[in-house]
Order: C-alpha cells, then structure tokens, then sequence
C-alpha cells in the first residue's frame, strides 16, 4: 500500500520518523509531505506543535559584565523553524536551538490522546457550553438525564459524574440531591491531576528546568478557599517581589479556571501585550481545578507560551511564597468568610491593599513599587492593582466594613 492510501488520519511513528530524516537533510515542508502521503500544512503544524528547546550552554554578558539570554537565530523565525540540519548545530553555535525529534513527538501524542479520552474534552468551548447547560439545570432542580436528553449533550451520566468528581464543572457535588447520597466506592486515593498531564511537568522537572536555564524567580499560582461550594479566589505571586494580583471565579473548577486565563491573555492582546512574557515559568499545586493544562500553557492560537509545573502531593511547602503570601490577605478576609458577596472590585481592593504593604525582605518597599518598576507598561493596573498611600493601607477586617461587606 503506498502511503498516499493510508487509511489512518492520524501521523505514526513512522511518518514522524520520516519528517525528522527530511529535516534532517534540510528537505523542505512540501518534499517531506510528499514522502510520507501527507499535506504540507500537516507536517508544518506538526514541527510548530512539537519544538524540543535546548538551552545554549555558552554564556552570554552584557558590556556591564551582566548574565544575558543568548541571541535568538533569525533563521528559526521561518521555515522550517528548526536547527536539525544546521551545520552550526553541534559547534559553533552559541544560541538556543529547537529540533524536531520524532519519538519525543510520539510520546506528546500518545499521551494528548490518552488525556482527552479521559479528562477534559478537547474541544473547550463545546465544553464550557455544556458545562452551563448542566450547571444552569441542576440549580433549576432538574435531573442530569433530563437534562442530557432535552439539550442532546452527546456525552455519557458517566462522564458527568467523573468530571464532576475531579472538580471540572461549575457545578458542586452537592448541587446534585442523589450524589451527596451516594456512598462512595472503595478505592486507591486518585491524583487530582491526571499523570499524562504530569508528564514532564513534575517538581523535579521544574527544579531541572530553572537550573538549565539559571530563572530565579517564577510565578506560583493557588485558590483561596471562602464557603466550600460558593466562590473562589485564584491568586499569583511573583516571587521575586511578592506582588499578587488575584481574581475572583465562580467556583472551583478547572472550567472556570481555564476562562480565566482565556480573558487575561485576551487584555493583555487588546493591549498589545504578551501573555507569556509576564508568566512564563508557572508553578502549581496537584488540584483538580488546575488540570487544564492546554489551557494554561498555550495561547490563543493553541501554541505553548507558558511552562506549567505541578509540586509535589500534598507539599506545599515547594511554594512558599504564595502560601505565606496568603496570610496577609487573612489578616483582612478571616479564614472561613464566604466570598459570595465579593466582586471582582472588592477583590482587587484587598490585593491594592496587600501589595502596597512595606516588606523587610523589601528592605522597605512594597511589592507594587518593585512589580511596577519591572514592568513598565503599567501591567499592575491591568491587573487591577492601584498604589495604596502609606498612612491609608489597611491591613485588618476593618477593610472590609469600610467596603460595605
């Protein structure tokens, strides 16, 4: 059978095999294709999807003796995107290079394929559709089948219930009258986060990762928890100066978390601004609400601008800075108060307030004064951050009386 009468849609070993030979001998997309029966957007979409980045090992200094990025090669910003068969590869070369290597490629697919049969649909938006349907269902007191048949969901009770199980719908478990009935089934505790999906992202993972490319500072991410049930608080702390933006979701869901980074990388393009260039490097707990990985990591294109890593079960000590972060936020919000009554104005209120604090690891700054100074496009306010007067921070509940909650 010639490859042009394959009947598989999908790209195997073999056909990854035979687009890293052709890149290799610097064949271009359109040969490559023809070779392995395919159409060239099909093999340029699979090089794109499936960089490996390997950090240049030269050192690079500015004129003040400074540790800089290396250069980036102009020659990866075409096609084919690739140093494989660059003679500067092996030698000369002192930038970062990207390659096209097949099993790695076979290795991301095999375990994309095995994630979307069991976790979240590929397809997010027909997700985030059904996810409301059922969510606005069940608050009307209807049963799930009803619901399922008078919609035409296309997905099984099963899928449902695991999904609402693992925290992916806006809806709780005990929206649901026979759920909370239920006695559950004995069994090995489960990881919140799929182990596809860890793959590659582990804390020893990310440790090796910011060794390899010398980053001091990230951004780790958390909830804050109000009424079990009720609303959420996602927060980041970017480390190097403690500085935490924070917004307000629904309920603690993977679908609602997704949103939210949808709507932060479409104002950061309304403004001309790269998400990725603000958190590149994210680190994370094991919670269910942060398995949308795609989500996370890739952009509004679906290509990967953002690294994700997942600490250690039940360590949550490997984030230190967003934990401690946090116990200045309950100086306002007591541990226990709903956050049902919160809008996303008082939130950014509170974190005005939080940010705007002298630190002694600041050597009396604030975490606002250090972030805004970073950054110079006045990202800060599009956080929703504004600089708080010394004499004005409140740091206690008072805060709270003050804003009418």
């Amino acid at each position: 059978m010639k490859s042009s009468e394959k009947k598989h849609k999908h790209l195997t070993l073999d056909d990854r095999i035979g687009i890293q030979t052709g890149l290799d001998k610097a064949l271009t997309f359109k040969a490559i294709a023809e070779s392995i029966g395919k159409d060239q957007t099909t093999v340029s979409k699979e090089v794109k999807k499936h960089l490996v980045f390997k950090p240049s090992t030269t050192k690079h200094y500015d004129s003040e003796g400074k540790s800089v990025a290396p250069p980036r090669c102009q020659q990866l910003l075409k096609a084919p995107y690739v140093c494989n068969a660059c003679s500067k590869r092996r030698t000369r070369c002192a930038c970062d290079k990207q390659l096209y290597e097949a099993r790695p490629a076979q290795q991301e697919y095999e375990a994309m394929r095995s994630e979307s049969r069991e976790g979240i649909a590929l397809n997010h938006e027909q997700f985030y559709v059904n996810d409301q349907i059922i969510y606005d269902g069940i608050k009307r007191g209807q049963h799930l089948y009803h619901i399922m048949q008078t919609h035409n969901l296309g997905i099984s009770k099963s899928s449902v219930y695991r999904h609402l199980h693992k925290g992916y719908l806006s809806a709780a478990t005990t929206d649901f009258p026979r759920v909370v009935k239920f006695k559950p089934r004995r069994k090995p505790q489960q990881q919140y986060i799929p182990k596809a999906a860890k793959v590659g992202r582990t804390y020893e993972d990310f440790l090796n990762f910011i060794e390899a490319n010398e980053i001091t500072n990230w951004v780790e991410m958390d909830l804050l928890i109000g009424r079990p049930g009720g609303k959420v608080i996602l927060t980041f702390d970017f480390t190097f100066c403690n500085f935490m933006p924070a917004f307000l979701l629904p309920d603690k869901s993977a679908a609602a978390v997704a949103f939210q980074f949808q709507q932060l990388r479409k104002l950061f393009s309304e403004y001309g601004l790269t998400f990725g260039d603000v958190f590149p490097l994210i680190l994370t707990d094991n919670g269910g609400e942060f398995s949308d990985v795609l989500s996370i990591e890739n952009d509004l294109d679906g290509r990967k601008e953002t690294a994700l890593f997942f600490c250690d079960p039940m360590q949550s000590s490997q984030k230190p800075k967003v934990e401690k972060n946090h116990t200045m936020f309950r100086d306002i919000v007591t541990r226990g108060t709903s956050f049902d009554h919160f809008s996303q104005e008082h939130v950014n209120i509170i974190f005005s307030h939080v940010n705007s604090v002298k630190r002694k690891i600041l050597h009396g700054k604030t975490p606002f004064e250090l972030f805004d100074f970073t950054f110079e496009d006045n990202i800060a306010s599009l956080f929703g951050i504004d600089p708080i007067l010394a004499d004005k921070v409140i740091q206690s509940p008072k805060l709270l009386k003050s804003l009418g909650i």
